[in-house]
């Protein structure tokens, strides 16, 4: 089965064209190496994927050439505990460690630029 289809499968990626794109792009490593998105991948290879800044490792545990609902995708692969925890730990640190100006958004209001206005003078 093509690894373009299979992350699409196993919903590592909402559309197959992005899984495609994944690929070419270096995120998606099969046993240690790049590959196309037409590298055809079997049972029990293993699969570094990165997405955002999360990595993801896991071992192939079964092929589907449909999409189906996540608990059924969840089936089609099986997760490194250690990928587990340092997925876990990055999001913790995502949420601890949020940006100050996240909470923006937009251009500001009059108050903020009359506020801006009096801390620069």
């Amino acid at each position: 089965m093509r690894i373009d289809k299979w992350l699409w499968a196993a919903r590592f990626f909402k559309t197959r064209s992005l899984a495609t794109q994944a690929v070419e792009g270096g995120r998606v490593k099969v046993n240690g190496e790049r590959a196309k998105p037409a590298k055809e991948i079997r049972i029990g290879d293993r699969l570094v994927i990165h997405i955002a800044e999360l990595e993801w490792q896991v071992t192939v545990a079964g092929l589907s050439l449909q999409r189906g609902p996540a608990p059924v995708a969840r089936t089609l692969y099986e997760e490194t505990t250690e990928s587990q925890t340092a997925r876990a730990a990055a999001i913790l640190e995502r949420t601890v460690a949020r940006d100050p100006a996240a909470d923006r958004q937009g251009r500001p209001t009059k108050r903020d630029r009359r506020l801006i206005h009096r801390f620069n003078t």
